[in-house]
């Protein structure tokens, strides 16, 4: 059943927020955020004058029968009361229902191993940023994405110059070969991805691609199960701009290749048409998240969950770092000092 209730929302990614008895606070799962309960309560009845109640949804567990209230973009959670997986089949029905998916090929473990290597390996990271407890929070989402058909044509007029200089008879001579270049073509392009989620950051969700696309199956529910899922809230029409950009420049990349031949290349003309005849899918596709905020400041890491990319950020530590130079100066000196020795010159 569907209600227009009173729900709690991140204001930083607008996901919905729980109350940790330990920290005594409101958090975010998704993002990692915390908020104190007094100071969030006095805002929401200020926004509340100001615009209607977040309508959130409630579903029963099909295994235990509880109510559980989930975020109106997810389509599959699990219960917080038996820990059942939960698919909410509503939102996934009609427009909202997959053409295809690619299911996840890591389990979890493998991936908060390999979130706990990519953290350890980074020199500097401060002790406290990579305990078992942050990284244990790492969720495979299923993340909606708009994948696009299209071609282009393009054209681009250039002009390039080779030069090279030499003697002769005492003279230095310099000669440039001067061409002017015209080039045309036409590329197809089959899946440009692009995420539907405006709660997942668009650079990271760039960054874990490339996705194996012959491992394409046609969408079941069950491939849901255990893990969480959102739909698309933002259309393919409000993302398409992005498709047709990563389109155009693919584009030119192609027509510049060989250019790197010359000694210096000046673009005079460059365009790039997009065909009318554009075709959409919508698909979902794993990824391992995992946010960790520390001193204030929220970390976000993804793990393409097909074939095992990551891409995230760390902080970094100063004292680690001061620590290390120190460490290598002293032993450069102890080096340096010991050569000096052998040869005399101290």
């Amino acid at each position: 059943m569907n209600k227009s209730v009173l729900g709690f929302k991140c204001k930083n990614c607008g996901a919905d927020l729980k109350y940790n008895p330990k920290l005594q606070m409101l958090v975010c799962d998704y993002c990692g955020s915390k908020y104190d309960e007094e100071e969030f309560n006095k805002n929401k009845e200020q926004e509340s004058k100001e615009k209607k109640s977040v309508e959130l949804d409630e579903y029963s567990c099909p295994s235990c029968g509880a109510i559980v209230i989930t975020d109106k973009n997810t389509t599959a959670t699990e219960c917080v009361y038996c820990g059942s997986s939960a698919i909410v089949k509503n939102r996934l029905e009609g427009k909202f229902k997959p053409d295809k998916i690619i299911t996840f090929k890591t389990v979890k473990q493998k991936a908060i191993e390999s979130f706990e290597k990519y953290v350890n390996e980074r020199w500097f990271v401060p002790d406290e940023f990579g305990n078992k407890d942050n990284i244990a929070k790492v969720n495979g989402v299923y993340i909606p994405f708009w994948l696009f058909d299209c071609k282009t044509q393009g054209e681009l007029l250039a002009k390039a110059y080779n030069t090279r200089t030499y003697v002769s008879r005492g003279y230095r001579i310099t000669e440039t070969d001067i061409f002017d270049c015209a080039r045309a073509g036409e590329m197809e392009f089959i899946d440009i991805p692009v995420d539907g989620s405006s709660k997942f950051p668009d650079d990271i969700m760039d960054s874990i691609e490339p996705f194996d696309y012959s491992e394409f199956k046609e969408f079941k529910y069950s491939y849901l199960s255990g893990f969480l899922s959102e739909k698309f809230d933002l259309t393919s029409d409000e993302v398409f701009e992005r498709a047709k950009i990563r389109a155009e420049n693919t584009t030119l990349d192609m027509l510049n290749v060989g250019f790197e031949y010359f000694g210096q290349v000046q673009t005079t003309h460059q365009n790039v048409l997009i065909d009318n005849s554009i075709d959409v899918e919508y698909a979902l596709l794993p990824v391992w998240m995992l946010n960790i905020v520390y001193k204030g400041q929220m970390y976000t890491f993804a793990m393409n969950g097909q074939t095992g990319k990551m891409v995230g950020n760390v902080p970094i530590k100063k004292s680690k770092v001061v620590s290390y130079f120190l460490k290598l100066f002293s032993i450069v000196f102890i080096i340096l000092f010991i050569i000096a020795n052998i040869l005399g010159l101290m």
